[in-house]
């Protein structure tokens, strides 16, 4: 999709801080943190969010789960804990429509969120 801002950074057509990536994951540090580490985690392949996953993407959903804790772990926040969010449409705050999760830690989380 040519005009998402997700697939430009994945696609190195925008420059951003790069945590993580290989052929299907693309791992980057949020421009606007809401934590000491916020990391966005997203496919390559464009998916606009969970609602639009189908059967034969339940692989690479496996694989950015795991690319989330690879990078807590690069990042040094497994032990203290942290936190991987994913927000569907408007109301649950997706504001880029473009599948990802928000890995955040390095500090301590309230619960209920948001």
């Amino acid at each position: 999709m040519s005009e998402c801002l997700f697939c430009k950074f994945a696609n190195r057509e925008i420059p951003t801080q790069v945590v993580y990536e290989d052929e299907h994951a693309f791992a980057f540090r949020d421009i606007n943190p809401q934590a000491p580490t916020h990391v966005l985690v997203i496919p390559r392949l464009h998916i606009e969010n969970l609602a639009a996953m189908q059967t034969e993407h339940e692989t690479l959903m496996g694989h950015l789960l795991w690319v989330c804790a690879e990078v807590a772990r690069q990042e040094g926040i497994v032990a203290e804990g942290y936190r991987v969010v994913l927000n569907t449409n408007r109301a649950a705050g997706q504001s880029v429509f473009h599948l990802h999760f928000h890995l955040l830690g390095g500090r301590h989380m309230t619960w209920p969120p948001g």
